[in-house]
């Protein structure tokens, strides 16, 4: 699986998937910190990336385009860091590897995840 990291989540969160063997992109890193939602689908689709972000306007987008890729995992936890995100992120790639790959939109919360196959 490969990902790609929006601008909310932490260069923790990155380093800690790189451990894992995980092929992760920061936008930052790329120098593409104001890249519009729009083109972040249309960059994790051509690059078969996973986008890790906080920003629910991914769900909108991808209802509306009736898109079944790239697959989001959005974060909505009480408490933001790397710490909270780095033991749910692990758990939702254990558990559903096969919904990532195929299309899903995956909501995270502080005690558990609710998974959409896309489209929706």
């Amino acid at each position: 699986m490969k990902f790609l990291a929006d601008m909310g989540i932490s260069q923790k969160t990155v380093e800690w998937l790189r451990n894992q063997g995980y092929n992760i992109v920061h936008l930052r890193e790329e120098g593409l910190q104001k890249l519009s939602d729009e083109a972040i689908l249309v960059k994790a689709k051509n690059e078969e990336r996973i986008i890790l972000t906080m920003n629910l306007d991914f769900t909108n987008l991808l209802a509306w385009s009736r898109e079944t890729l790239p697959s989001v995992i959005i974060f909505r936890l009480g408490n933001e860091n790397y710490d909270k995100i780095n033991p749910q992120l692990e758990k939702v790639i254990s558990q559903c590897e096969n919904e990532l790959l195929t299309g899903a939109i995956i909501s995270v919360s502080d005690d558990t995840f609710r998974v959409r196959n896309l489209p929706i």
